[in-house]
């Protein structure tokens, strides 16, 4: 099966705390930013993603404790893409969806591009 397929048949087996999280960030939920989920980059698929930001989310069940070596090199090669890589436990989105969330606010807070600042009223530099 090709990626993408792959990819297809994870949305549809969506873990718990996948579904979870999905619902806190799909239609712009979590401060308005744009999330897609099991995206194919490279030969790998990432849980959540916000392109805007250079964000990966991925959620980690118990099997990620025996592959740490995998995810080290998946981690790089998606940092050296340009993306951050932010990693949760299942069970800690399931039982502090709160914390979870608040921590990846900082991080947007911290990371997010500043909006420019409006033009004046009439374009001379007046105020009104």
């Amino acid at each position: 099966m090709d990626l993408q397929g792959r990819a297809k048949g994870l949305r549809v087996q969506a873990t718990e705390a996948e579904q979870a999280m999905w619902f806190r960030l799909r239609a712009k939920r979590f401060m308005g930013l744009k999330f897609n989920r099991q995206k194919p980059m490279g030969n790998y698929i990432v849980d959540f993603i916000c392109m805007e930001l250079h964000l990966i989310v991925e959620l980690d069940g118990g099997q990620h404790s025996d592959q740490k070596a995998y995810d080290q090199r998946r981690d790089a090669w998606l940092e050296e893409q340009g993306f951050t890589v932010l990693r949760f436990w299942n069970n800690q989105v399931l039982q502090e969806m709160e914390a979870v969330l608040e921590y990846l606010r900082g991080w947007v807070e911290e990371h997010k591009p500043l909006s420019p600042s409006p033009s004046p009223a009439s374009g001379r530099g007046e105020t009104s």
